[in-house]
């Protein structure tokens, strides 16, 4: 038996993991937004060993080789990791309307059940005497539709005896 205390619940405890969800969601823009900004620094620092080999220095070349690679690892990184997290949150967010679909189902057939339990015996009985009689009525429609059937296969009988009785007159009259 579940109670209203229950349902309650249940559904805060639903809300609190969503709650939690957006938050890591949150969590995850500011470290996209860290990324982004760490991605700025490197490419102001790409942009300033550029100048300084375009002045003629060869020996930081590799440097500013390593960053650019650095960066373009930052980039990919961002990247893999916006679709992780934007992949991750679709997963989840199926996962939590498919429990709360799930939840009111059944909130619903107990919510049915927990009426029918609360109803008085009157009410009670009108519900039983009703499914009792839709029972039935499927029982006469079923003997009326084999009475029918059997009617028509009578009357086609009754015919073709008619037909016969009116043929063998005709001969005799013939005769």
């Amino acid at each position: 038996v579940v109670t209203r205390d229950d349902v309650e619940e249940s559904l805060k405890a639903k809300w609190q993991y969503i709650k939690d969800k957006e938050q890591l969601l949150k969590d995850l823009h500011s470290q996209i937004e860290e990324t982004v900004q760490r991605l700025s620094v490197k490419q102001s620092e790409r942009d300033f060993w550029l100048e300084y080999k375009n002045v003629g220095s060869k020996t930081q070349a590799n440097k500013v080789m390593n960053l650019e690679k650095d960066i373009k690892e930052v980039k990919d990184d961002l990247h893999r990791t916006t679709e992780y997290y934007t992949n991750a949150l679709k997963a989840v967010k199926e996962e939590n309307d498919r429990l709360f679909e799930r939840h009111m189902k059944l909130s619903k057939e107990q919510a049915h059940e927990n009426a029918l339990r609360y109803l008085d015996k009157n009410s009670r009985r009108e519900i039983e005497e009703n499914e009792w009689l839709k029972e039935e009525i499927k029982i006469y429609q079923k003997e009326v539709s084999d009475l029918k059937a059997s009617i028509k296969l009578l009357e086609e009988e009754n015919i073709g005896l008619v037909t016969k009785l009116v043929d063998s007159r005709l001969q005799n009259l013939k005769v």
